[in-house]
């Protein structure tokens, strides 16, 4: 949950994702691309309807942008706990943790 420099958070709400669930079922269906990022495809913001919301192109980046060390960080902490973990942990959620460590240090 980001907050911005004014200590709101930046997301304008959970009542919000549908127009991202909405742009997840257009991406589905080949309508609209996204755009490649350390943790997957996120929706081009000109991508997501906003009609009747005052969120900016400027507030959107801030809220799908990746502070790489920041992520590094969380990471560290991820496996940790993938330790403890170890005998129970799928290893699909170490090989997705491995490609996001991957791209991060790209």
């Amino acid at each position: 949950f980001r907050k911005g420099e004014d200590g709101k958070f930046i997301w304008p709400g959970y009542g919000e994702n549908m127009r991202v669930l909405k742009w997840m079922i257009d991406r589905i269906e080949g309508k609209v691309q996204g755009t490649e990022h350390a943790f997957g495809v996120v929706p081009a913001y000109a991508e997501v309807n906003w009609n009747g919301l005052p969120f900016t192109q400027a507030q959107f980046d801030a809220a799908t942008s990746t502070d790489n060390a920041d992520w590094r960080k969380e990471m560290e902490l991820h496996s940790e706990l993938f330790k403890q973990l170890a005998y129970h942990l799928p290893r699909e959620l170490t090989d997705t943790k491995a490609r996001i460590e991957k791209k991060l240090n790209a």
